[in-house]
């Protein structure tokens, strides 16, 4: 390891991020894992040089409190408690500690250097990867969103030719997205890139399924059957690649926090998976995952586009997924993205997009009542995906999409703003 690493162990604390984050960015490297972490496994991470034990309301679990391993105590490692009563820490605070009490358990009490930086960072991850996966192979999913196309950059930079791209189209891409992928990556990049039109099986599988999660877990779990098929025409594939970022790891659910919705690379994976995981960035949060990107040398186009969510449209096509409204999501997302570009809010709002809800309202079109759908519109910013304010985008231009909108998407007949923030709402809707 070329970084210094401080460990927090979350003990029920909702604040965990925000302890990363901190201690980050004093400069010194912070990784957030279970309270009940092993003497092994904590040897495992390499210079760590000091324990945060991380407290709060979820402290309690099924009527206990969790503690952390007794044996812990005794590795020697300087240890701060917050918010977490434990006599045998060095340190006693009931709340966040704050910057210069921070400063001064990670650098006097436990010497750490501020040697956390993205060169470093992806140094040991390459390493970490070879260690990993010797000379066998790495399937990965491209999708060409940001955190697929970072991890493909970080696994070629470590294993090259070993890594196996494959694209999925399953059939819930944006407008274009798939053709867009397959002249990036194998026309310019020169990846080892295999492209799959599963379309129809992924619409058959999701047919009359409503749940926001059981539509995740299918998704997920058919993913998986398609680099396990993908896999069996190949040889030596033990591994599977994904840009699984701390965002989704959080949202999926903790020891000690409920989940929020599982993630298809985290939640959605089934039992039986035969491959073994390459995460590279499972400890970044979203912002950090672009500057990889960029110190890995992606286009800033690439590094900078817009997050999609694995299930891709599935998700934004609210309920149970028809084709007619499904098409209405794609088409009135691609209206959305070309009247962003236009007004140059496409390098301002972090993340934007449309649904469409599985009912209809009331509505005129040529003197006669109708029954169609409506389009939400939702533009928020962010830094880390674990809070997110809403943009407030000009008038004029909410009122040339709506138009746009209206007049070529078909089975349309409203155009609504979501003005809800995260929290108490999400980034998507499912």
């Amino acid at each position: 390891m070329k970084q210094d690493l401080i460990v927090i162990l979350d003990m029920g604390s909702t604040s965990n991020t925000v302890l990363a984050r901190g201690i980050r960015d004093l400069g010194v490297y912070s990784e957030i894992h279970p309270h009940d972490i092993t003497v092994d496994e904590l040897n495992a991470l390499k210079n760590v040089k000091g324990i945060v034990l991380n407290g709060g309301e979820n402290r309690v679990v099924d009527g206990k409190e969790v503690e952390v391993r007794p044996e812990i105590y005794d590795m020697g490692i300087p240890m701060i408690s917050v918010d977490y009563p434990q006599s045998k820490c060095k340190t006693q605070l009931s709340e966040l500690p704050d910057m210069e009490t921070l400063k001064k358990f990670v650098f006097e009490e436990c010497g750490a250097e501020a040697n956390w930086n993205m060169k470093n960072f992806i140094e040991d991850q390459v390493e970490l990867i070879r260690q990993q996966v010797g000379d066998r192979k790495v399937l990965l999913a491209l999708s060409g969103g940001v955190d697929s196309s970072v991890v493909a950059a970080m696994l070629i930079k470590a294993i090259g030719q070993q890594l196996v791209c494959v694209h999925v189209n399953h059939g819930l891409m944006r407008k274009n997205e798939s053709e867009s992928v397959v002249k990036v990556f194998r026309d310019e990049l020169h990846a080892n890139l295999i492209y799959v039109d599963a379309s129809e099986r992924f619409l058959g599988k999701l047919e009359n399924v409503a749940d926001p999660e059981q539509k995740r877990k299918i998704i997920g779990g058919e993913f998986i059957r398609v680099f396990e098929e993908e896999a069996r025409k190949l040889e030596g594939i033990d591994f599977l690649g994904q840009g699984t970022i701390y965002p989704d790891i959080i949202e999926s659910g903790t020891k000690t926090a409920k989940m929020v919705k599982s993630h298809h690379n985290v939640g959605g994976l089934p039992e039986d998976l035969k491959f073994e995981l390459v995460e590279p960035l499972k400890q970044l949060f979203k912002d950090e995952v672009r500057a990889c990107g960029v110190e890995l040398g992606l286009p800033h186009d690439m590094v900078y586009r817009q997050p999609f969510p694995g299930p891709g449209l599935g998700v934004r096509c609210l309920g149970a997924i028809t084709r007619d409204r499904l098409e209405a999501v794609r088409e009135s997302d691609a209206i959305l993205r070309e009247e962003f570009a236009r007004a140059g809010l496409d390098k301002k709002v972090w993340q934007y997009f449309t649904v469409v809800p599985d009912f209809k309202s009331v509505g005129m079109k040529n003197n006669a009542r109708v029954f169609e759908y409506m389009v939400i519109i939702r533009a928020i910013n962010t830094i880390d995906a674990m809070t997110a304010s809403v943009e407030k985008v000009d008038w004029d231009v909410l009122e040339k999409i709506t138009q746009r909108i209206l007049a070529e998407v078909g089975n349309v007949n409203r155009v609504c703003y979501d003005m809800s923030p995260k929290p108490p709402a999400t980034i998507e809707f499912e």
